[in-house]
């Protein structure tokens, strides 16, 4: 038996030091062995690098207090630093990507693009103004996204060939989206009922975009699903309660989290679908949800940069407004602004994230 351990002893070494790889704080460089040599990115907020302050450059995400943390400017990420797709290029050994509407970006080889627009939906604004709905921020949807991502490649590959050798050592990451269309239907009175009945057309347009961006040539593609909105400070001042049992044991609104977690079930179920349909392609769920309940014992639950109400924040006093003032340690809260998370919080997301996918990814096969 003893020489049995000895012989299992170096393996049970290799397999230790993974795991302690793979629970350190944001999985620092783990990445690089999947050797991804770009990162492509749809999505909203969540992820938009500085797509929408060129749309609007008057927005309040191109001026402090956004950026004070990491970059001590403004960037156009809608938080104090760094963003998940920030963690995960650092881990990958990748630049930060450039939004693609910056002009003065270098595309090249080795570094991606970040396509994610602030504000975005996932259905285009045509058909949630069909179902009532108005997209007030930005006409950038996914579908639109995708098509500057087709221009994209149309530029740096020769011909379709050309695009599926380059594209299959690139990661791909679908969202998060469809957080917008449901908070613009929600803020604009419609019902959970009238919500949910939306989730389907959500659903279906991500799902074709995975198809899409697999038809470019992606090999491995993350698709994360919605955070617990119930839990967030803007949700929770809009939709606050008088009866305690619309609230759960983390004073989170049970209704709003049950509508993300209905999406993510379809989300879910549409993922495996992919899989069988695209059987090529890796295709993985990201598990944004999770990631945000898991820091609910870790962290302050008001909003760092913001003013009043029970959670520091006010629709009509939003982060980076004159009189409003910033928390002295980011880092002890989740929500940045009420809306978006603190660095601290994305860099914890992003290190589960990882931890999550990383063994899925078939890195090093």
């Amino acid at each position: 038996m003893a020489t049995s351990l000895c012989t299992h002893v170096p393996a049970l070494f290799l397999l230790l030091l993974l795991l302690l790889l793979l629970s350190a704080p944001c999985n620092a460089g783990i990445l690089r062995t999947c050797k991804f040599d770009a990162i492509y990115q749809l999505g909203d907020s969540i992820s938009d690098t500085g797509n929408l302050i060129r749309e609007h450059p008057f927005s309040p995400f191109a001026r402090l207090p956004y950026g004070e943390t990491f970059f001590k400017h403004a960037t156009g990420r809608c938080s104090n630093g760094l963003l998940i797709i920030d963690f995960l290029a650092l881990s990958a050994g990748i630049p930060f990507l450039q939004p693609y509407l910056n002009s003065n970006a270098l595309f090249t080889r080795g570094r991606g693009v970040n396509f994610a627009v602030a504000g975005s939906t996932a259905l285009p604004v045509e058909t949630l103004a069909d179902n009532g709905v108005v997209a007030p921020v930005t006409n950038s949807s996914l579908s639109r996204q995708l098509d500057w991502m087709f221009t994209h490649f149309n530029g740096i590959c020769h011909d379709e060939d050309d695009c599926l050798e380059k594209l299959k050592t690139a990661l791909f990451i679908v969202g998060e989206i469809g957080g917008n269309d449901y908070n613009y239907a929600l803020f604009q009175g419609k019902s959970f009922d009238q919500v949910r009945s939306m989730m389907p057309l959500v659903i279906q347009a991500i799902k074709d975009a995975v198809t899409r961006v697999v038809g470019y040539g992606a090999t491995r593609v993350i698709v994360p699903g919605n955070f617990p909105i119930g839990c967030f400070p803007v949700h929770l001042t809009v939709f606050r309660s008088n009866d305690s049992d619309a609230y759960d044991g983390f004073n989170c609104l049970k209704g709003l989290n049950n509508l993300s977690s209905h999406h993510n079930g379809l989300l879910k179920q549409a993922i495996k679908e992919l899989r069988k349909e695209l059987p090529h392609a890796t295709i993985l769920y990201g598990d944004y949800y999770n990631g945000y309940m898991r820091l609910l014992n870790k962290a302050k639950f008001l909003a760092c940069c913001g003013i009043g109400g029970d959670y520091n924040m006010e629709l009509n006093k939003m982060c980076g407004a004159a009189e409003v003032g910033v928390c002295k340690n980011p880092d002890e809260h989740i929500s940045w602004d009420g809306v978006h998370l603190t660095q601290k919080a994305y860099q914890l997301i992003s290190g589960w994230l990882i931890h999550g996918v990383y063994w899925k990814l078939r890195c090093g096969v």
